[in-house]
């Protein structure tokens, strides 16, 4: 009897959930703004959406479980990516090491969370957000088109580092700074340089920042190697920028009313 159910169980495990786990999938690869595409960044925007409208209605206790249970999820989904590499021989250090912005920034974002990291929040919001947000539009999911295990990898991971960043800014109140926006460019560039050594010394791309990608990317749109990482360079200082605007309307908003409130006291005075 156990024999059988043990059989039973194999012979569902093989039939529907090892094609949509291994390596050399044969389904549909992913194709980029068809139906599937578009649902997965409507449920992504719709939690966000649940976590703008319910921002101000969250207990200090329902706040920690849902860090806990977002930084759980980003590990969760991190860690299966590294065990499903490793058992379907595509682990190595050319390909698997965190060295990817979004790569590093699941495991800091998970931190940032857990500790309520202000200094990990300001490369969440402008790195974690800028990047994650164009993995999302034009993921690099190759073959793995949906239900493969890789396609809902993908998009988990990326799009929890936007929940994440964006759960801190509208929930916990966090907020970047002029100060937040070169910290973030200064550190990331240093960062910059030491993986291209270590591109260099194991034969990786990290950050594609040695040779453009293989597949077909947006880098295609630009000028050849060197001159194309300055128009990353250029790319991701605009998107910050883009990213700050709202801080920037906040601030100017905010020195209006104190002003304005200013010379209301000021009227009020009588002499």
């Amino acid at each position: 009897m156990e024999q059988d159910i043990i059989n039973k169980t194999l012979a569902f495990y093989t039939e529907y959930i090892t094609p949509y786990l291994i390596a050399d999938y044969e389904g549909e690869s992913f194709h980029l703004f068809d139906t599937i595409h578009f649902a997965v960044l409507g449920v992504i925007l719709l939690i966000i959406l649940l976590i703008t409208i319910t921002r101000k209605k969250h207990s200090e206790k329902n706040k920690e479980n849902f860090r806990d249970t977002v930084a759980a999820i980003l590990l969760v989904n991190e860690v299966s990516w590294h065990l499903w590499a490793y058992f379907y021989h595509e682990w190595t250090i050319q390909k698997m090491l965190p060295l990817h912005i979004c790569s590093i920034l699941i495991w800091l974002s998970a931190w940032m969370l857990i500790k309520k990291s202000h200094r990990i929040y300001e490369f969440a919001y402008f790195l974690g957000i800028g990047g994650a947000l164009q993995a999302i539009l034009t993921p690099d999911a190759g073959i793995y088109g949906f239900p493969h295990y890789r396609f809902f990898q993908t998009f988990i991971g990326h799009g929890f580092i936007i929940i994440a960043a964006i759960y801190m800014t509208l929930v916990e109140e966090m907020r970047p700074t002029w100060k937040s926006l070169l910290r973030v460019f200064a550190i990331t560039n240093i960062y910059m340089v030491a993986v291209y050594f270590i591109n260099s010394s194991i034969g990786s791309n990290y950050l594609y920042l040695n040779h453009k990608p293989p597949t077909a990317s947006l880098l295609d749109m630009l000028p050849d190697w060197p001159i194309y990482l300055l128009y990353m360079e250029a790319i991701g200082i605009v998107t910050c920028l883009i990213l700050y605007i709202p801080f920037i309307i906040k601030d100017w908003w905010d020195n209006r009313g104190l002003k304005e409130a200013g010379s209301d006291r000021l009227d009020n005075i009588h002499y």
